[in-house]
């Protein structure tokens, strides 16, 4: 399905869904949501757009499917890699992946061969993909959102070739502040020249949460051309997928009782997420029926299993390992509450999905693009990154104190209630509509001189 045209050079597109006319024709469309996306609702008009991807994930198929049946969207997804598609290597979970959810159905996408030397993901010429050129000059979109990140040579590619033929560029970021995970010194010197300029060559910046737009206004973009979009996750599937579990079959598969209280762990097993913080304070809290789930793989899980073993507390931890996608909503419908200790993770989409789930959340305070979603003590707390002391004590306060769980989880669900998909898709097709706009204002001084 995925296969090279003929010629060996042209990307061939599949439409994994038939797309009928008719249900665009009804002229203006009203959906309820955000204001913003109100002031941008699109009447007789539909936006084709093409959406440039690394490599195929799940999060990103769910969202995609979400855009394509929006009738003001005329969706056309660039793979650069089909990574993730297929069944691969992950080198940061340390095994060979195979999702097992149809991550290309339910909207159109196409291939565009990768011409790299070596390809790969995490090098600037790992994505060398020269045909996104060609599809961008000749495809007539009237928008191009890229997720890919400035580091690769595909996102130059298809933004001087937006820029080059009027089509409206857009980008997404999740980028919370200027610290480095890991890299060389000078990469940190010079990430705010390249990312203040990347963000102001752009027309739309698309951030993941507040304090993204809040960075790259400090960085100069200006704030009339950020569109905040605070959840990629696509709410409605989520809760879909969830009904197809049974909380306790997949209690008793750990072993564990009706009343049994679960922390829930889902993310690698890597020394930036600090699953060893959430060890040490779960030993530390001592909270009588309680047991961690940790769902994750990676280069730390050996050091995990010797600190649980070190701790005397294996019959009341349950590392799961890695846990494919189809399985993943029935372990977070069997947990009581969440815990991400991350001391780097911008804007993880574990944590909507946590809180789409009814967990309430205790969450590292490092983990800045997500800090806005907790109200503390009522869909959660925030503590000092690396805090171990701390962790565990909102462990005792949720888990122990009379009621605290229960209210916790019925403050999440009302916050929750005002994450819709209509929001999501209003603030989407909002930003599309801004970048069209601002390229017409600035083509309109050209033709009034001509």
């Amino acid at each position: 399905m995925h296969e090279m045209s003929s010629e060996g050079q042209k990307p061939i597109c599949h439409r994994a869904r038939p797309v009928c006319c008719a249900q665009f024709a009804a002229g203006k469309v009203i959906l309820s949501g955000a204001p913003f996306g109100a002031r941008y609702l699109l009447s007789n008009r539909r936006y084709r757009v093409l959406v440039l991807s690394t490599h195929v994930i799940p999060y990103g198929s769910s969202l995609l499917r979400l855009l394509s049946k929006d009738p003001r969207l005329e969706v056309v997804v660039g793979y650069c890699s089909l990574q993730g598609a297929e069944a691969g290597m992950d080198p940061e979970f340390g095994i060979e992946i195979q999702w097992d959810t149809p991550l290309l159905e339910g909207y159109t996408w196409i291939h565009v061969p990768n011409r790299s030397l070596r390809p790969g993901l995490g090098r600037f010429f790992g994505l060398f993909n020269p045909g996104l050129w060609g599809l961008i000059r000749k495809g007539n979109f009237d928008a191009v959102v890229i997720y890919t990140g400035y580091m690769y040579a595909s996102f130059w590619i298809a933004a001087f070739a937006a820029k080059l033929f009027d089509v409206g560029l857009l980008i997404s970021s999740d980028s919370t502040s200027l610290h480095q995970r890991e890299g060389h010194w000078w990469k940190a010197r010079i990430k705010p020249w390249v990312l203040g300029r990347v963000y102001r060559f752009v027309d739309i910046l698309m951030a993941a949460s507040q304090p993204v737009k809040e960075l790259a206004m400090k960085l100069g973009k200006p704030e009339s051309e950020i569109v905040v979009i605070r959840s990629g996750v696509n709410k409605a599937d989520w809760l879909q997928r969830m009904t197809k579990f049974d909380r306790q079959k997949t209690r008793q598969s750990w072993g564990l009782q009706p009343d049994d209280l679960v922390v829930f762990y889902c993310a690698k097993l890597q020394t930036w997420k600090r699953p060893l913080d959430l060890v040490r304070a779960f030993a530390e809290a001592e909270v009588p029926g309680a047991y961690l789930v940790m769902a994750g793989d990676g280069p730390q899980r050996s050091e995990v299993e010797q600190e649980v073993a070190k701790l005397g507390i294996q019959e009341r931890v349950r590392i799961l390992g890695f846990v494919n996608d189809s399985q993943l909503p029935g372990v977070y419908k069997a947990a009581d509450l969440f815990v991400l200790p991350s001391e780097y993770d911008p804007c993880p989409l574990v944590v909507p999905e946590a809180m789409f789930s009814g967990l309430p959340v205790l969450l590292s305070d490092a983990v800045i693009g997500r800090i806005e979603m907790i109200d503390p003590g009522n869909s959660g707390y925030v503590y000092r990154c690396g805090d171990v002391s701390a962790l565990a004590e909102h462990l005792r306060k949720v888990l122990q104190e009379p009621g605290s769980l229960q209210r916790m989880k019925s403050g999440v669900a009302h916050q929750m209630e005002k994450w819709t998909a209509e929001d999501l898709l209003n603030c989407w097709v909002g930003a599309v509509s801004k970048a069209v706009d601002s390229k017409k204002r600035r083509q309109k001084p050209e033709h009034a001189q001509g």
